[in-house]
């Protein structure tokens, strides 16, 4: 069993003061017992998050190659896959206009319901379609799309860019602009969005590219036991720390004590991974000696020292 832990440590203070008072037993007996490898640090323009980097490893992809988590996510749900059809998710979004930028607001923060969801991609679907492109629903929060386009397209993750400038990010092909411009007039006076102004919510502006790519066949049979656990990714985006404390006393009662469990049962591939906001650090379960086991029983690190580490 191999557990992913994103968005462990933010660099606030308030983020330090809330993890410094954690008490996390499992993860913390972990940490004794596993080895840790050295901390992974992505480059501060690298598209991927450290989840997704992680994610795109366990599946086999080659280190730093974008991976098609559209495409296989539509395998998933044994949608129709013409010969090297290229794939991509589209997430309704809203973009906030400053003086001298523009940002991405989390479109979790949205809570878009499923009839708004499908209400906007009917909409938009005979736009994308002139261009070639299909849109499928698959979940409120984000949709899938099929199209040429999409092959050779990088597209960063919506969790990467989040509250930052979106300029570096998007994606330069001209199709991609010309629809969000036309999207951006659509959306404006769409009844969903007025019924959300109505009701004091924040409308769809846009959308967001991410996860392209074709879906090859080392993809179709990669298999891994990684489990991911998200509870932290809110809270953290929102700077509720008190939130983001109980969401991590959650996970080591939850999947910490199944990863606990797993090591006590003596699961050779137990591992345990942490992911800041651009590194991501693994703590593995190495072939110990009687004198190392003794240590690691004796040695309790604080969960403080494992997210420094961050």
């Amino acid at each position: 069993m191999h557990l992913l832990i994103p968005m462990a440590a933010v660099d606030e203070p308030a983020c330090r003061a809330a993890w410094r008072a954690l008490r996390l037993p499992h993860l913390s007996q972990l940490a004794a017992r596993l080895q840790a490898q050295p901390a992974e640090r992505l480059a501060d323009d690298d598209p991927a998050t450290p989840e997704e980097f992680i994610r795109a490893r366990a599946i086999g992809r080659p280190a730093r190659a974008p991976a098609p988590w559209a495409a296989l996510r539509a395998s998933e749900l044994a949608l129709e896959q013409p010969d090297s059809a290229a794939w991509a998710f589209v997430t309704p979004c809203h973009w906030l206009l400053g003086q001298n930028q523009v940002t991405l607001s989390d479109p979790q923060e949205l809570a878009l319901s499923e009839p708004e969801s499908r209400a906007l991609l009917a909409a938009m679907q005979p736009y994308f379609a002139q261009d070639g492109i299909t849109l499928v629903y698959d979940s409120a929060e984000r949709w899938l799309a099929r199209g040429e386009i999409f092959g050779d397209l990088q597209g960063a993750s919506p969790a990467r860019v989040v509250g930052h400038d979106i300029k570096p990010w998007l994606p330069g092909a001209a199709l991609l602009r010309r629809l969000q411009t036309e999207m951006q007039m659509l959306l404006y006076s769409h009844p969903v969005n007025e019924a959300r102004s109505a009701r004091g919510l924040t409308p769809v502006n846009a959308f967001w590219v991410s996860g392209c790519g074709v879906l090859s066949a080392d993809h179709v049979n990669a298999s891994t036991a990684l489990t991911v656990a998200h509870e932290l990714l809110a809270p953290a985006r929102r700077g509720d720390w008190a939130a983001w404390a109980r969401a991590w006393q959650a996970i080591d009662a939850g999947p910490g004590a199944a990863l606990w469990a797993a090591l006590c049962r003596g699961d050779p591939q137990t591992r345990l991974t942490l992911c800041g906001e651009r590194s991501a650090r693994t703590w593995h379960n190495a072939p110990q000696g009687v004198l190392q086991r003794l240590a690691g029983r004796l040695r309790r690190p604080s969960l403080d020292s494992l997210l420094e580490s961050l």
